[in-house]
């Protein structure tokens, strides 16, 4: 399979970013890619991977791109757009990103775009891991992953078919829908879930040292605290509009197990954790 974008130019040589020029180099019919970086060491790493097209110098990187992709943290974004603008990104060019939030890059990136012929379209491939950097990276990580993408900025149905069909290339299911909505699904689906994990290591870790006496249940319950502090801040505090309210809503569902201990009512504690089993086996069956 071969996506309809000739040559295509990542920005950030992460784990998102190098899994993505891994992706694409393996497909059977590949585009050119580019994958620029910020520092020579990290230009050495992944040419010492295979990942071939790597540049610090950014307008080689865009020169006659066809698809930008962002996959550096949210923070960053607009800043990089305007330098790619002004490197002399093409005029036929489609960015999208890989953040974890999206009414934040639409709010900062479309008005950065107002009188261009480019266009934005977002993307979160819910993929990743909890470790980080080109160590981690994978040709397979975006395999049957979940890939959540918004137009709310109106790009054409062209534009927006090709995107899909280029995710869907590389093995994610697609999904469609506003920015809003998917910062509120991912609150609950990903970004609460991480918190609840680093609030699990936080107390049942307090003395690091125990944790050789845990089992499996304490590993998968605290595994993605483990990841890089600084982007799950940044992520969890440009997605807090709707987060608080699940984190509120968390504390006072705590409260209630809280008080069937307090009181010894077995049985409310017992229906509390059949309706989290309920909750939770349908995520045993195939996808």
């Amino acid at each position: 399979m071969k996506t309809d974008f000739p040559t295509i130019t990542i920005l950030g040589g992460g784990l998102l970013g190098g899994s993505l020029a891994l992706a694409l180099a393996a497909l059977e019919h590949p585009p050119v890619v580019r994958l620029w970086v910020r520092s020579d060491d990290t230009v050495a790493a992944a040419e010492k991977l295979g990942i071939g097209g790597v540049t610090r110098d950014l307008a080689s990187a865009v020169q006659g791109t066809s698809l930008l992709i962002l996959a550096v943290p949210v923070g960053a974004m607009a800043a990089l757009v305007s330098a790619a603008l002004e490197a002399g990104l093409p005029d036929d060019c489609l960015i999208t990103d890989v953040g974890s939030v999206k009414r934040v890059p639409h709010s900062r990136i479309g008005p950065l775009l107002k009188g261009l012929p480019i266009r934005f379209i977002g993307s979160h491939p819910m993929a990743g891991s909890e470790r980080n950097g080109l160590a981690a990276v994978t040709g397979d990580l975006f395999q049957n992953a979940a890939c959540l993408l918004t137009n709310d900025g109106g790009a054409p149905a062209e534009l927006a078919a090709a995107l899909e069909r280029f995710w869907v290339a590389i093995g994610c299911r697609v999904s469609w829908m506003s920015a809003a909505i998917h910062d509120e699904l991912v609150a609950r689906i990903s970004h609460l879930p991480h918190l609840i994990a680093a609030s699990a290591a936080r107390v049942c870790l307090k003395d690091p040292s125990e944790g050789r006496f845990g089992g499996g249940g304490l590993r998968d319950t605290t595994r993605v605290a483990a990841g890089n502090p600084t982007m799950w801040a940044e992520i969890v505090t440009e997605n807090r509009e709707a987060l608080i309210g699940l984190l509120h809503e968390t504390i006072a569902d705590l409260r209630d197990v809280l008080g069937s201990l307090e009181s010894g009512n077995q049985e409310h504690a017992r229906q509390w954790l059949v309706t989290a089993k309920q909750r939770r086996d349908p995520l045993n069956s195939p996808r």
